[in-house]
C-alpha cells in the first residue's frame, strides 16, 4: 500500500479512530440484544403461566403479584429497548456523517480529476504531445519528457482508480446507513408495541388489585417487598470483611454522608434499612470507601443487590438495575456502582425507582440505623 498517496492516508485516518469504537458498539448491541432476549423469555413464561392460573381468592393473589412482576420485566423490557434504539440512533448519526464526508471528498476528488483531464486537452490542443516530443534538445531530454508523460497518465490513472475505490466506499456506507435506519424502525415499532402491552397488563393488574380487600393489598404488598429485601446470609457476608482495611475509617458514629442515590429522597426507614427512591436512571453511589465483596443477582426480580465492606462495616445495595463494578473491586466514596431498579407499586401498579439500602455492623448485636449516616 502506497502511503504516500493522499487518499490512501485519508481513508486510514478517517477509519483508524471508527474500527475501535465500531467494535464497542458492536459489543454493546450483543449485549443489549442478549438482555431483551433473556426479559422476552421471561415475559413469555410469565404470560403462559398467568393463563393458567384460574379463578379464586388465592389465585387472584398470585395473579396480582406475576402482574407486578410482569409490569416490572416489561418497563425493563422497553428500557433495554431505548438503550438500543438510542445506541442505534447514535450510530445512525456517525454513519450519516462518515458517508456525507466520503461523498463531499469524492466530490471534490471528482472535480479536480475533470480539471486535470480539461487542463490536459488544453495542452494537446496548443502544443500536442508530439511537438512537445520533437523540442527536446536530444535523446536524453526526449527520455525525460517521455517519462514526465507517462508519469502525467499514470497520475491520471491513479487518482481514477481511487475515485472508483471512494465511490464504493460511499456506496457501503449509504447501505449501512439504509440497514441502520431500517434497524432503528423495527425497534421503535417494538417499542410501540410494548408500550401497548404494558398498558394493557397495567389494567388488567388494577382490575384484579381492586378485587382484593385492603387487609388483603397489604399482605401482598409485604410479600412483594419481601421478595425485593436482601436474600443473602449476611453472617457469611461478615466472615468475608474480617481483616478488610479498605473504608476502615468509618465507624458505627460515621455521619453526614451523601444519599447514595444522586438525587433521591428516603421515603421510609425499616431497622437497619432505608428505601430510598430517584428518578429513573439515576445513579448509585457507595456511601463511603470500601471493597465489593459481594454482587449477586435476584432471581425473581432480575435486579442486582450489591455489598461493599468498609473496614469490618457493611453496606448494601439492593434492587440496581445495572452494575458498573466487581466483586473484590476497591471502590472510593461516592464513586458509582450502578443504576437505580425498577419496582411496582402493589396497590397502585404504579413504576417506580427505587434503592434499597441497608448497614451491618460487624457485631450482630450492635443495630445500626441507616438514617443515621447521611445529611440532616
Amino acid at each position: 500500500m502506497n502511503l504516500r498517496h493522499p487518499l490512501t492516508l485519508f481513508l486510514i485516518l478517517l477509519l483508524l479512530p471508527v474500527l475501535p469504537a465500531q467494535g464497542q458498539h458492536q459489543e454493546r448491541i450483543e449485549a443489549q440484544k442478549q438482555a431483551i432476549a433473556r426479559l422476552e423469555a421471561q415475559i413469555a413464561r410469565e404470560e403462559r403461566e398467568l393463563s393458567r392460573l384460574k379463578q379464586g381468592r388465592s389465585r387472584t393473589e398470585e395473579r396480582v403479584r406475576r402482574l407486578a412482576r410482569q409490569i416490572d420485566n416489561r418497563n425493563q423490557l422497553l428500557e433495554a429497548q431505548e438503550r438500543r434504539a438510542a445506541e442505534l440512533g447514535s450510530e445512525l448519526d456517525r454513519t450519516g456523517r462518515t458517508a456525507d464526508s466520503l461523498a463531499a471528498e469524492l466530490e471534490l476528488r471528482r472535480g479536480r480529476y475533470a480539471e486535470m483531464v480539461r487542463e490536459a486537452w488544453r495542452n494537446y490542443r496548443h502544443e500536442n504531445y508530439l511537438t512537445y516530443l520533437f523540442s527536446a534538445r536530444d535523446f536524453a531530454d526526449i527520455a525525460r519528457r517521455l517519462a514526465n508523460l507517462r508519469a502525467v497518465a499514470q497520475v491520471r490513472a491513479e487518482r481514477l482508480r481511487t475515485i472508483g475505490e471512494l465511490r464504493d466506499e460511499v456506496g457501503a456506507e449509504r447501505q449501512l446507513l439504509d440497514e441502520r435506519k431500517r434497524a432503528l424502525d423495527s425497534v421503535t415499532a417494538a417499542l410501540r408495541a410494548q408500550r401497548s402491552r404494558l398498558e394493557r397488563d397495567v389494567r388488567n393488574a388494577r382490575a384484579e388489585v381492586r378485587s382484593l380487600s385492603k387487609q388483603e393489598q397489604r399482605r401482598l404488598q409485604q410479600k412483594m417487598e419481601q421478595e425485593q429485601r436482601l436474600d443473602v446470609a449476611v453472617e457469611e457476608l461478615r466472615r468475608l470483611t474480617r481483616g478488610n482495611r479498605e473504608g476502615a475509617s468509618f465507624t458505627a458514629k460515621t455521619s453526614g454522608l451523601r444519599l447514595p442515590v444522586a438525587g433521591g429522597s428516603v421515603r421510609r426507614y425499616k431497622g437497619n434499612m432505608a428505601e430510598i427512591t430517584g428518578r429513573r436512571g439515576a445513579a448509585i453511589h457507595s456511601i463511603y470507601e470500601g471493597k465489593v465483596v459481594e454482587i449477586k443477582q435476584n432471581r425473581i426480580s432480575n435486579k442486582y443487590d450489591v455489598y461493599i465492606a468498609h473496614g469490618e462495616y457493611l453496606t448494601s445495595y439492593a434492587n440496581l438495575g445495572s452494575v458498573c463494578v466487581a466483586r473484590g473491586q476497591n471502590v472510593a466514596r461516592n464513586q458509582q456502582i450502578g443504576t437505580i431498579g425498577s419496582s411496582v407499586n402493589i396497590t397502585t401498579m404504579e413504576t417506580e425507582y427505587k434503592l434499597v439500602f441497608g448497614i451491618y455492623s460487624p457485631s450482630p448485636s450492635e443495630k445500626m440505623y441507616a438514617e443515621h449516616c447521611f445529611r440532616k
